[in-house]
């Protein structure tokens, strides 16, 4: 019958056609979604990037996904070739995605950038253009089905209202009757359809008398319920953080921000955002497993979000902070969260971060353990009217937060010249580089003398960095930085490249002195670093004991074993080594029993006006007496006046350093002081 026909079209309508235009809805989302999770790789930290690749590789396997699945449901002709034209789009973007990614892990961000735009942004834009189109034409196809599916109600109707009238004569009641059991339904069912068509899922139809119309309601029910749910589904997975069921990052920029300004996005009353990580949360997931971290997370969530939700009415005294100020928690990633808070005004902003830290005084019990909930926090504000994307207000407190972390505090305000130092920072690096590649760098020498015979008995190697443009880049500022970033492995290198070179052309000038060479504790912690300077020793054809490595004291404890284990096999191969500014770390006396040392330098900040300064007095003279006891040579670093020579000479020090000695010499100064005589006696 025409009405079983309706029925089992809308049936098939409910079952198939939404669900495979939901799929293609869900793929253009995806496909959005890529573009934005490589971004944030890019700009993602190198700690960080684990949680960003787990999300851009899921994005891509639900693209995958539902593009395979497509091509077992698509049989138009057009349809297919659309889909094959993005499977196209979706391996080149597969291979500019690739190529970018080794630009990140080889920490080149201006090449990554390059691929972004010239290589993975098409690619993508090709894949949403023929996404989008896949959409199109399933929209079209849907439409034309509800068409037709009217068109045959309306014809039933129009058959019903025709036998209606040749039965007129018999029986006005039962046209009557069969006019509200049917034409009516019908309507309705038509109204319902076009409701369904329109994005209105909220709408259920009664039931009535007649089987055929109950059937073809009960379907329509049975999709707009579908649809409705799946639509929801969709929403919840694009908008909300599976984790905590907050909002996530994607939600916050996109509508976060309308939460709190004009219609036209620029900010009414001004905006903070506050963003805040839970500090060691690595150290948490590596200790305790992820379980316990995810469980830390959900508890900071709960407990920021009671604090946003009771819209922190419990105030501090002379701040008249209304009780309705907008407030909008999100997850971004791990353990890091963002509030969108509708005030520039500092002091509420503040008011409100210490809400927070309040709410995490109490410890969290997890597997056994109690574990503080400590937050890092960066501010960032925009003032009324300001038309700063949120995109920015984020970027600009990750600027604030990243600060905060490196200066050891609880928060930081964001501000231009954070911006400008990162941006130094971005350059000095590619430029660091090619300072080694293209031996920019310089070696400065800097004399030790022995304080009982004034003899010169060695150097130490300074790294000088006079940069082409930049002009002089002081070691203070480069050398801390290429620690974090690795790149100080280079610089080592170098600087061992030229020592044992210099220490080559000594060989019979100056065969008494030795040259010291400070190691970084990236460097310790290289397995195959002591090969590396074993491989170059003998190259340069250098006796072991004239080279000399020097390891800061509180470097070493960052990762004690495999540092002591590496310094052994150093010392094995005959090189000496030293404990550089001891006294300013916290070693045990247990470890450094452990370290294969000949040489202790006692660090400036004891020596300056040791003369006239008791305490320093004492002090250095145990730390001479426990390095005479341990077998090590004492050195003491900062010597600038008679006086503190003296002084140091009187309480056995064994050597001296420092610009009463000489300062660091390079070049014609160095090689005066070689061929003048001065090598020998201070």
């Amino acid at each position: 019958m025409p009405l079983g026909l309706v029925a089992d079209a809308t049936e098939k309508f409910a079952t198939v056609d939404m669900q495979r235009l939901l799929r293609v809805q869900a793929l253009s989302l995806q496909t959005e979604g890529a573009g934005g999770a490589l971004v944030r790789l890019m700009n993602a930290p190198r700690d960080n990037r684990v949680l960003e690749y787990a999300d851009v590789d899921e994005r891509n396997r639900r693209i995958d996904g539902i593009m395979e699945s497509l091509k077992e449901e698509l049989h138009d002709p057009a349809q297919e070739e659309t889909l094959k034209r993005l499977e196209t789009a979706r391996a080149i973007y597969g291979e500019a995605f690739l190529a970018t990614v080794d630009q990140v892990e080889a920490e080149e961000p201006a090449a990554a950038a390059i691929l972004l735009n010239q290589q993975v942004n098409p690619a993508i834009k090709a894949m949403l253009v023929e996404s989008n189109a896949l959409l199109n034409r399933e929209r079209q196809r849907i439409e034309n089905q509800l068409k037709e599916s009217q068109q045959l109600i309306a014809r039933i109707a129009i058959t019903a209202g025709g036998f209606s009238l040749l039965v007129i004569a018999m029986a006005v009641g039962l046209a009557w009757r069969t006019t509200k059991s049917v034409v009516v339904p019908l309507a309705e069912l038509e109204a319902a359809a076009q409701r369904i068509a329109a994005g209105d899922y909220h709408g259920h139809l009664l039931t009535t008398r007649t089987e055929e119309v109950d059937r073809v309601g009960h379907a329509l029910n049975t999709m707009t319920r579908a649809i409705a749910a799946r639509e929801l589904e969709i929403e919840r997975l694009a908008f909300r953080d599976p984790l905590t069921d907050l909002p996530n990052r994607t939600y916050l920029l996109k509508t976060g921000a309308a939460t709190v300004s004009d219609p036209n996005g620029i900010a009414s009353t001004g905006l903070s955002l506050l963003l805040f990580d839970l500090a060691r949360l690595k150290a948490i997931n590596e200790t305790l497993g992820f379980g316990t971290g995810d469980t830390l997370i959900k508890e900071v969530a709960m407990r920021a979000q009671a604090v946003v939700m009771s819209g922190f009415a419990a105030q501090s005294p002379g701040l008249p902070i209304p009780g309705s100020t907008p407030a909008l928690l999100s997850h971004i990633s791990g353990g890091k969260f963002a509030i969108v808070l509708g005030s520039s005004d500092r002091a509420v902003t503040e008011q409100l971060r210490q809400h927070v830290v309040d709410a995490m005084v109490h410890p969290v019990q997890c597997s056994g353990h109690s574990v503080d909930l400590t937050l890092v926090f960066g501010l960032a504000d925009v003032l009324p009217g300001d038309a700063t994307p949120a995109i920015t207000l984020l970027r600009n407190a990750e600027v604030a937060l990243d600060s905060a972390k490196q200066a050891a505090k609880g928060f930081n305000w964001y501000n231009p010249a954070l911006e400008a130092a990162r941006l130094s920072h971005l350059g000095l690096l590619s430029d660091l580089r090619i300072a080694v590649a293209e031996s920019q760098l310089q070696m400065w020498l800097q004399p030790k003398f022995s304080l009982q015979t004034g003899m010169a008995v060695g150097l130490e190697a300074l790294v000088r960095w006079q940069h082409p443009t930049r002009g002089f880049v002081s070691p203070a500022e480069f050398v801390p930085f290429a620690e974090k970033t690795g790149a100080i492995t280079l610089v080592t290198d170098w600087m061992l490249e030229q020592a044992l070179a210099t220490l080559q052309g000594w060989t019979r000038t100056h065969p008494h002195l030795s040259i010291s060479v400070n190691v970084s504790t990236r460097d310790l912690q290289d397995s195959n670093f002591c090969q590396r300077v074993k491989a170059r020793m003998q190259h340069f054809g250098i006796v072991p004991g004239k080279l000399r490595l020097e390891i800061v004291e509180s470097g070493l404890m960052q990762d004690a074993q495999s540092s002591i284990a590496v310094l052994h096999r150093l010392r094995d191969a005959g090189v000496e080594l030293s404990i550089d500014d001891f006294g300013t770390g916290y070693s045990s006396l247990a470890y450094l029993q452990q370290l294969p040392v000949s040489e202790l330098k006692i660090d400036r900040s004891f020596v300056t006006d040791i003369d006239s300064k008791p305490g320093s007095l004492q002090l250095t003279k145990t730390m001479i007496e426990m390095g005479h006891g341990m077998g090590l040579m004492v050195t003491a670093e900062g010597i600038e006046t008679a006086a503190e020579r003296n002084t140091l000479s009187q309480l056995g020090c064994d050597v001296m350093q420092g610009y009463f000695g000489s300062r660091p010499l390079f070049g014609a100064q160095l090689q005066e002081w070689l061929t003048g005589g001065q090598a020998t006696s201070a």
